[in-house]
């Protein structure tokens, strides 16, 4: 055989996996986008901004987008109030329980979006213990006082602090002590030690917060959906709507493009400020931080006081969801709890009901798909670009990746309705009508540019050298990939397949949009089941839906960031030392 024939075919593989990476972004993420900018701004294949205009003059469109950015500005100042609250309440100041409220602030963790908003309309919702109670005092109560912009705004408050119990729970550990006691030595009181010294540490990350928060209040979903009423839209239950008609496609396509828009400046802004950031500790050596206790006898009172208040907002949800699950159906309705309604009923419909089970195997069998997917996907994507890295064509092959990332889900979703609504020869004949790869693909889609970011980070700190001595000792490239590279970097791919996983088991934003009727997901189910209408049952068995999911979340999180997390290291260890 020629050495010219055994260049090609070492060449091959290589050339086929180019095909395949141009292929995947122009049919998956730039022409699902493209379809829908050309929807928006053409009409007969004509440049035409009537959609436009017909969103500058329809009052239910501008509505909800100053509905949008006056949930964007408030939420970002009671979220970040309550979230930074809750951090220094269990993390700086050294409170009576504090392990206690820990657990309880973490339940946003395992219990957030569908399932909390309906847990928030058992507690407060028509049918709802604080609302029976309030309305056998005050009898002239509306029942359904618990909706519009103040109740999604309550809801959302608690919610999104489970960015502050990640990201600023974690800066408040990581504060250098040495700082916060020389202030103290220099006489600077606790108010001016925070004021002067804690508070400006945190600056970049309180910055990110922000911004996060207001990017969270702009594209709400879930929360002006269930708890909204009928008087509260906003920008994403609004293009929901208008997509599903085909006469105001064009006008969801304008929405979309408008929300994505703002996305890519609030990125832009964050990027802006991580490279602005800065921190105080200049210690070569930090010290752990030491709580501190609060001095002034009235401050202290008050703060217990406002923590174990925020306690209860936050577990009381969590537990009745539980407690709910077990429940009798008449129980459930008359909101009466004893032990003589407990049941397993609700449970067992799960594992031997066919309609109830059925979403449940649905959203595990698409989230399972675009979590593995995913993380090989991009594994091989930055092993390919690693080995290319003098190739400025293949270098840019990363950056379309990161698409998704500038954009809202909703413009995704909405982008393969009007790409793929007939068959393309992009997709070898297919077409998302009746199909069920549809929802699965787009998860997929969205979870690259983190699951990227993610396995870039971690392939940095690979010793190259392992491979390099693989392929000296004869193994061949495809042998040292899966037995060299993969072990050393599975703890890493095992955690972002849990957190992907974790992430689309309830989705509701791309599911609305793609998800087939005969096979429904569970965040479509949990959506129905929440509705006024709904029957007894299908309200049992969503309590048993959340339960179960928020016991996958919990040993999620604990895979990931407790103690679990050493397990994955160890079991990779052990793989690499056989």
């Amino acid at each position: 055989m020629s050495e010219r024939t055994l260049n090609w075919q070492r060449s091959l593989p290589r050339i086929l996996f180019i095909v395949f990476i141009l292929w995947f972004i122009f049919t998956l993420i730039l022409n699902p986008i493209f379809s829908v900018i050309v929807d928006s701004f053409t009409q007969s294949g004509t440049l035409d901004f009537t959609s436009v205009s017909k969103i500058l003059q329809s009052d239910r469109a501008l509505k909800a987008i100053r509905n949008s950015f006056i949930l964007a500005v408030t939420l970002t100042i009671t979220c970040n109030i309550v979230g930074i609250f809750i951090v220094f309440a269990t993390e700086y100041f050294d409170l009576k329980g504090s392990r206690l409220l820990s657990l309880g602030y973490m339940t946003v963790l395992i219990f957030g979006g569908l399932i909390l908003n309906n847990g928030y309309l058992l507690v407060y919702g028509e049918d709802g213990i604080v609302t029976r109670f309030l309305t056998s005092i005050f009898t002239g109560l509306d029942p359904n006082w618990f909706e519009g912009f103040p109740a999604v705004l309550f809801v959302m408050t608690f919610a999104c602090t489970n960015l502050h119990m990640l990201f600023l729970r974690n800066a408040v550990r990581g504060l250098d002590y040495n700082i916060i006691e020389a202030g103290q030595n220099l006489g600077s009181s606790q108010g001016e030690v925070l004021k002067k010294i804690v508070l400006p540490s945190l600056k970049p990350v309180l910055l990110t917060m922000v911004i996060m928060t207001f990017q969270t209040g702009l594209g709400a979903m879930a929360a002006p959906l269930m708890v909204g009423g009928r008087e509260f839209n906003t920008i994403s239950p609004l293009i929901l709507t208008f997509s599903q008609r085909p006469g105001s496609r064009d006008l969801a396509a304008v929405l979309a493009i408008l929300l994505g828009l703002f996305q890519i400046i609030l990125l832009v802004i964050i990027t802006v400020n991580e490279r602005r950031g800065n921190y105080l500790s200049v210690s070569k050596t930090k010290i752990v931080l030491k709580k501190q206790k609060i001095n002034h006898p009235v401050m202290n009172i008050l703060v217990h006081l406002i923590a174990y208040l925020l306690f209860i907002i936050y577990t009381l949800p969590f537990v009745m969801v539980i407690i709910m699950s077990f429940m009798k159906s008449e129980a459930i309705k008359s909101g009466v709890i004893s032990f003589a309604n407990f049941t397993l009923e609700n449970y067992q419909k799960i594992l031997v009901d066919a309609g109830a089970y059925q979403p449940f195997l649905t959203s595990t069998l698409f989230s399972a798909f675009s979590a593995i997917g995913s993380v090989l996907l991009m594994t091989l994507v930055v092993h390919f670009l690693f080995k290319n890295q003098h190739n400025r064509f293949i270098q840019w092959l990363e950056y379309p990746f990161f698409i998704p990332w500038l954009l809202p889900s909703l413009l995704i979703g909405l982008g393969f309705i009007l790409a793929y609504s007939k068959p393309s020869w992009l997709l070898f004949g297919e077409s998302t009508i009746g199909s069920l790869w549809t929802l699965p693909v787009a998860y997929l889609i969205v979870l690259l540019p983190s699951t990227l970011r993610y396995i870039k980070s971690a392939y940095y700190s690979f010793d190259q050298n392992l491979e390099e001595a693989s392929l000296i000792l004869g193994a061949s490239s495809f042998r040292t990939f899966f037995k060299v590279l993969i072990p050393c970097l599975l703890p890493t791919l095992l955690a972002l397949i849990a957190i992907n996983f974790n992430g689309k088991l309830a989705d509701y934003d791309l599911s609305a949009f793609l998800y087939q009727p005969n096979s429904p997901t569970l965040g479509i189910v949990i959506r129905q089941n929440a509705d006024p209408q709904a029957n007894l049952d299908a309200k049992a068995i969503n309590f048993v839906y959340s339960v179960i999911l928020m016991g996958i979340n919990a040993i999620v999180m604990y895979l990931v960031y407790g103690k679990g997390n050493d397990w994955l290291i160890r079991a990779a260890g052990r793989r690499r030392g056989k």
